[in-house]
């Protein structure tokens, strides 16, 4: 790994953590707790798996199909 990406993935690292403790910190001040309801948890916990599984079961396009043009097999022919 490169010296840059190495801070890249340090600086994301750093803001994800300052983002954890900063919820944490709200989350230790909030007055009241929430009610917890079933219909929020359940697509909180559910929907994310799925888009995520209704993503990867898309056809994705072939090269070739439309859309883009591939740019290999046009230097070959060129």
């Amino acid at each position: 790994m490169t010296p840059s990406k190495i801070r890249a993935v340090a600086r994301l690292w750093a803001l994800a953590l300052a983002l954890s403790a900063a919820l944490a910190a709200a989350g230790e001040r909030w007055s009241a707790p929430l009610p917890i309801r079933g219909d929020w948890v359940a697509a909180l916990v559910l929907l994310p798996p799925l888009a995520m599984a209704l993503w990867l079961l898309v056809p994705w396009p072939q090269p070739g199909e439309g859309g883009e043009s591939d740019p290999i097999s046009e230097d070959t022919q060129a």
